[in-house]
Formats: structure tokens, sequence, C-alpha cells
């Protein structure tokens, strides 16, 4: 999931009341927790699950509901036969007017049971809350988006514009099989689509049960990992040398530590500094404005940087996640490694990301190589009034009082390959989310039952206008 912007301390704007109890479910909401606990309680984590049973068990949904055969189209390799999707055709009424697409992605990250108060795949209810694994991530979206078809063949409704929907897999696992990607680089026609509305957005609130804000994701950096190696030919350790490869690993990584790449801006950001910085006000917000309109601003960068989500918006960001280094208690190390994880600035690319971390660095000793090739390079959409606009419209309805703001993901989606084709991805508002995250990628994952049926009723509602 790509981690969307951070909740903002606000001063002197109103919020959204606090949330009140979920009144009993109406009938299609009743429908639709049947389809939403079926697809959070099918393992979809990369080493024990299957995305392939989850899509099937969605397409049955699909296809009880009145779809065709020919409208659902399975997918998957023989090389990962459980890492598959689903993609399904809801065909408009205009052949002129071009496909939207639906993506979602229904892998999970990993959930060990013994380390969560619940079983991570139990859709348990308390307190108003749902607990399990995904159930924010993403299979509140993929649940939402499969649903929405489901209502739309029921009713027998006809769009305007044929509406695509693709579920897939590997979006949690950097490295590993993706159903986003291969569709993209094989079936690009499949999901050919005008624009793709996909995670990324949605709701903060203040922790007690005030919604503070809802984002559009307008842009996301890109993911790429980075293996540093330092060799040596290693001795005994009763006589030691200056030479070592844990030390000289260490150095480098100090150098990355200090390294800080330069502040840009994308017209999103720029959106979103501007507007968020009025929003926040004090003296961050002062600094949040002061650095849109002069991005040299020294004393306003200082400010801003202290706040971490803002710091890793306006920069490529590289940092040491893991490190693996010699290979006996009693031996020189005749080998180390570590894995810097980058998150790529919009347009940046992978070869001249890697060139500052060997300028940094200073010691060709040193190897860097890239754990994903010919990764996207990542392209932000436009700022579409066709697109925000009606998401305006619509939040003012179902999210009273509360603001919408474009923002720039400092996470990673699936959405960088789909755009990588041609196709303008947008992280619609959905779900609300606490400051803690509700324990997304986490340990005791869950959702407001209120912000699951809400976002459900908005996002339907969204769908159906953009289709026409």
């Amino acid at each position: 999931m790509g981690l969307a912007a951070g909740a903002l301390a606000v001063s002197g704007v109103a919020q959204a009341a606090p949330s009140a109890p979920m009144p009993k479910l109406r009938a299609d909401q009743q429908a639709f927790f049947g389809l939403y606990k079926e697809l959070v309680e099918t393992d979809t984590t990369v080493t024990h699950g299957s995305c392939t049973e989850a899509a099937a068990k969605m397409a049955a949904r699909l296809k009880a509901a009145g779809m065709k055969d020919d409208q659902i189209i399975a997918f998957s390799t023989p090389e990962h036969p459980k890492d598959g999707g689903l993609v399904a055709i809801y065909p408009g009424a205009d052949a002129s007017v071009k496909p939207m697409l639906l993506l979602a992605h229904i892998d999970v990250v990993e959930a060990k049971p013994e380390d969560w108060e619940r079983d991570p795949f139990t859709l348990v209810e308390e307190d108003g809350y749902y607990y399990a694994r995904g159930t924010v991530d993403d299979k509140a979206m993929a649940s939402i988006w499969t649903d929405t078809l489901v209502r739309f063949a029921k009713a027998g409704y006809k769009p305007k514009r044929t509406i695509k929907l693709a579920l897939t897999c590997g979006e949690e696992t950097s490295g590993a099989f993706n159903g986003a990607e291969w569709l993209a680089q094989n079936k690009r026609d499949l999901i050919d689509a005008e624009f793709a509305l996909n995670e990324g957005g949605g709701g903060k609130t203040d922790g007690m049960g005030h919604l503070l804000v809802q984002t559009l994701q307008v842009g996301e950096k890109a993911y790429q990992d980075f293996t540093l190696t330092a060799t040596n030919p290693g001795g005994h350790s009763s006589q030691p040398v200056p030479d070592n490869a844990i030390y000289e690993l260490s150095a480098a990584l100090l150098k990355i530590g200090a390294h800080e790449f330069p502040v840009q801006f994308t017209d999103t950001t720029r959106a979103y500094f501007t507007k968020a910085g009025k929003m926040r006000g004090g003296e961050t917000g002062a600094a949040m404005e002061a650095l849109v309109a002069n991005p040299e601003d020294k004393a306003a960068l200082a400010i801003v940087d202290q706040d971490k989500m803002l710091h890793s918006m306006l920069r490529t960001t590289c940092v040491a996640t893991l490190v693996d280094a010699g290979h006996a208690l009693n031996a020189l190390p005749q080998r180390a490694e570590a894995n810097v994880n980058c998150r790529m600035f919009p347009g940046r690319t992978t070869e001249e990301t890697q060139a500052v971390l060997a300028q940094v660095i200073d010691d060709p000793s040193i190897t860097i190589e890239p754990k994903v090739k010919d990764k996207p390079i990542a392209s932000p959409p436009p700022l579409d009034p066709r697109i925000t606009k009606p998401v305006e419209k619509l939040a003012a309805k179902y999210f009273p009082g509360v603001p919408v703001i474009p923002s720039m993901s400092t996470g990673a989606t699936d959405g960088v390959y789909i755009g990588a084709v041609g196709i303008p991805v947008y992280g619609v508002p959905s779900v609300w989310t606490d400051p803690d995250g509700n324990g997304t990628h986490g340990l005791n994952e869950r959702v407001e039952a209120r912000a699951l049926y809400t976002a459900r009723d908005y996002l339907y509602d969204l769908v159906k206008t953009l289709a026409g």
C-alpha cells in the first residue's frame, strides 16, 4: 500500500462531527459485508496464501450477479499459479467514450497469528471496528469495487462508459510476481482506459472521532531497493587489519544517512503544501507556504523537515533497512551487505539514483545493485478537473465539512505500473484511519465500520458519476 499523506495538525479549522454509533445494516450493506468478509478471510499472503483463489471467489460473485463469462477474465502464469488475478469488464453504452479502470490489489502483508490478539484471517467486529489482515489494505477497496459491479449487474445499470475492474496480486512484495505490472506489459488492451481509480487517498481522523481531511492521491514515488556489498579476503580475528568489510560498509551507510536529496515540487505537492499549510497554521504552516514561494528558503525548510512526512514529500529518500555481514564469530568478515530502500521522487530514475549513491559513498570497492531492473519512472497525473471536481462534490455530501486535498504518496502502489503505460491513476478518497494508521502493515489491522460503509456509498456514487 502507498502511504497516504499523514494527518494534519489542524488549528482553527472546522472538523466533521464525531462518529456516531453504526446503525443497523441495510440489506445491501449486509450483502456487501458477506463479500468483504469472504475476501478478507481468504489468505493472500505471498508465503501461504493464494490470490488466485481470492480472485476466483470474486469472479463467482460477479457471475452470480449476471455478468457473462466473457466479461470475467481470470489470469495467472504457470510460474506463479497462486499469484493470479481478475479483470472484469462491465460494458458501457457509448463506444466513443474511453473506459475507466478500477484497480485494487488483493494480496496482503504477512501476519503471524501468534503475534496478533485475534486470528488475522478471521474477521472480528469489536467496538465499532472490523479487525483482520487486509481490512484496510487493500481489501476494503477491492471489495467495494467488486461490490459496485455486482450492484450494477443486478440492477441492469447501463453506464455510458465501460467500467473495467482489475484485482491483482504482488503489490505488497517488491520483486515478487506483480499482476498489475504483468497486465500493463502483456495485456495493455485488456486494461486500456482513459484513467484509473486506485488506493492511496483516504481520510485521517484526530483519533477522537473527528474526521480532519480526505486526500486525493495525484502521483506517488517509485520504490527501489539497492544492495550494497563490501567484500574482503577475511582472515583470523586474532590478527585484525584496517581493511574490514563491515567497517567499509558502515562508513558508506553513514554517508547515505547524512545525505539529503534536493528539494522538488510537482503540481500536486505544490497544491498540497499551499492548502495544507493554510489549514495547519502556526510556524510549520507558514513555513510550508514560504517553501512553495521559494524552495531555496533554508529557514523554512529547516522547520518543515522536522515533520517526517513533509520531509519525504519534498525529495527522494534513501535509507538502510537491512544488514547482513560476516560468516563466523572468530573470523574477519569476507562480505558485508546492506539493503538501502529508496523512494524516488516522480521523474527520477533508478540509474540516476544509483549514481547519486555511488557519488555520496565515494568508494569504488563497494558495489551497488538495484533489486528490480527496469523500474518504471513515477509520473504524476494531471490535476484534471474532470476527476477532481466530482471527487470534491461527492465528498461534500458524504464527508460534510471535511476538505479534500490533493497529495503525493511517499509510499508506492501498483499505480506506478499503470501510469507507466499512459493511464493516469488517481488514489481516491476512501475509508478513514486514525493517527496510528489502524495497524496497516502491522499488528491488529482494523477499519472503523462506519468508515467502510461510508466509503462504499461514496465510491459507488463516484464510479457512477465518472461513468456517465
